[in-house]
């Protein structure tokens, strides 16, 4: 059988050139770096050039390239280079830099919008509701996680346009999508917002200089005298933390101690403490949403910002909450700031009532019957108020019951008992007091059908209140005869008010809860009813329905 002839010679194919990479493949034979066959190509061995052997026309061809050569020729690449980027140009992402441009260092920032910056808001992302890495857009306000190439603050900034975010950790500046951090002093006023922290010389200030400042709109404020969002129903909430961040000792604490370690409760409530005194704020009101959302958690959804709860019992639970947060102990006195500030003893006789005892001797203490004494720890001191009148005649029908304070703590005189659970019981306070006491007034009672309310007014000092006659004389911690004074310096007061409710006939009552706090920089008081603040005349404060008063102790200077 015949073969068909070859088209071509061989040696035609070897001089053809091979389909391999345009890369010269060169081993075994060291050539200086040159230009062979037209092409520059490094130091080479003689074994392969292009996958063959060299040939003699190979070496023929070998030329010398000087440096110019070679600098055209590498531009010539480059150039081709960069043809083939830009024709994919519209298929990859921006490219990442680490720092801005020379001369576009405030690139971005003037699509800042401060005044839909709020940061009173928990901290979650808008699209996955996480609050891990969360970034805020300085330009719409949303929150955002990550900000890397595949972050949703990545897609907003592409999609939208809004280049410029703030960690919420860290509090740096990111333009998006480039991706480099923005150091400007202009940003320091959004990064203050962000997590404002006064000075210890600052903080001391606060109650001896009274200073105006202004927020964004022009409005006129006083720091720590703002109002309060009420999202809801958490007037509740709203009136405990106005008076505790009143409250010197508690408030230094909070604003000027790392709590970076802490519970999230203890952080947050530092958190919305600073903003309350914030001096440089963007509106001239805060949202407590951020510690509600984790006070709702912890408690089990008992105190949230959609349901009325009772200020009193809220109180108790928080102190209580912040106590162990901060590392307190059930059992060891004195353990934390809050029993710091507000723990003192309570001396507590009991007695059983026997049958015999007849209607006027049931609360008379019998010297030959047995007397139980107990010292528990309190935080907190309760008064019962009188019953109100049911019936008045024609001539009383607009009179209110008043009864002065000094009626309600004969209480803990240690002297008049009263009876509780078939006990005859009488009460003393003992030394020494704490800083700060807490008055609760009962207002409310609970039987099977309704919660009843008690409408007396409680007459009282705004300063000077004598707690002498109520406490155990101790010679060792206070002298006999001279008195313990105490001074108002915030009021929760109670008001009804009636709607109309289609669930029952006729109208309901409403309850609205007000705080009245002094202003010790310029010796007033002010009254604080969610976002409203107005100045009110300490003389007409127990005109109100007081329900929670917190007293502090005056500080006398000690004999030589």
């Amino acid at each position: 059988m015949l073969k068909r002839p070859a088209e071509e010679s061989l040696e035609e194919l070897a001089a053809a050139d091979s389909p391999s990479s345009k890369k010269l493949k060169i081993a075994n034979f060291e050539f200086p770096r040159s230009r062979l066959n037209g092409e520059i190509v490094p130091n080479m061995k003689a074994k392969e050039v292009n996958g063959h052997e060299p040939t003699h026309e190979h070496v023929a061809n070998y030329e010398p390239v000087t440096e110019a050569q070679e600098q055209n020729g590498m531009e010539l690449e480059e150039g081709e280079d960069q043809d083939e980027e830009e024709e994919e140009s519209a298929f990859s992402a921006p490219a990442r830099q680490t720092a801005p441009l020379e001369g576009y260092t405030d690139l971005y920032l003037d699509t800042i919008n401060r005044s839909v910056l709020d940061f009173d808001f928990e901290k979650l992302c808008s699209v996955t509701l996480s609050n891990i890495n969360v970034y805020a857009c300085l330009v719409c306000g949303k929150y955002f996680q990550g900000r890397g190439p595949k972050s949703h603050a990545y897609y907003h900034a592409l999609e939208v346009g809004h280049h410029v975010y703030v960690n919420m950790q860290t509090k740096k500046v990111y333009v998006l999508p480039e991706g480099y951090e923005v150091k400007n002093k202009s940003l320091e006023d959004i990064k203050f917002v962000v997590d404002p922290r006064l000075s210890r010389d600052e903080v001391t200030e606060l109650d001896k200089k009274s200073k105006d400042a202004w927020d964004l709109s022009g409005k006129k404020y006083r720091s720590g005298f703002v109002g309060m969002n009420n999202i809801k129903e958490n007037d509740y909430f709203n009136v405990v933390v106005q008076a505790l961040a009143h409250i010197p000792p508690l408030r230094n604490f909070l604003m000027l101690e790392d709590l970076s370690a802490r519970s999230e409760i203890v952080q947050r409530s530092s958190m919305l403490v600073r903003k309350i005194w914030n001096n440089r704020a963007f509106k001239s009101h805060v949202s407590p949403h951020e510690l509600l959302q984790q006070i709702s958690r912890q408690s089990n959804k008992r105190f949230d910002l959609l349901h009325q709860s009772d200020p009193v019992d809220f109180l108790s639970w928080f102190l209580n909450t912040l106590h162990l947060s901060l590392g307190g102990s059930k059992t060891k006195p004195k353990s934390s700031i809050i029993q710091a500030v507000f723990q003192g003893k309570l001396k507590i006789e009991s007695q059983q009532i026997t049958a015999k005892a007849d209607a006027s001797d049931r609360l008379r203490f019998e010297e030959a019957a047995e007397v139980v004494v107990e010292t528990p720890n309190y935080l907190m001191l309760t008064l019962d108020l009188p019953a109100a009148p049911l019936f008045q005649d024609e001539l009383d029908n607009n009179i209110i019951p008043q009864v002065p304070l000094t009626s309600l703590l004969s209480k803990y005189d240690g002297i008049r008992a009263q009876e509780r659970t078939s006990m005859r019981k009488r009460y003393r306070l003992m030394h020494p007091l704490p800083p700060f006491l807490l008055f609760h007034i009962k207002r409310f009672s609970q039987n099977k059908f309704i919660s009843e309310r008690n409408p007396t007014i409680v007459t009282f000092p705004v300063r000077s209140l004598d707690m002498s006659p109520y406490v155990e004389p101790n010679p060792s911690v206070h002298p006999l005869g001279e008195p313990i004074w105490y001074d108002l310096i915030a009021n929760v007061t109670h008001e009804a008010v009636r709607i109309r409710d289609d669930s029952v006939e006729g109208e309901a009552e409403k309850k609205v809860w007000q705080v009245q706090l002094k202003d010790r920089a310029r010796d007033e008081w002010l009254q604080i009813q969610d976002l409203y603040v107005e100045k009110v005349a300490a003389e007409t404060l127990f005109t109100r329905e007081s329900y929670l008063m917190v007293w502090e102790k005056r500080k006398v200077a000690k004999r030589k």
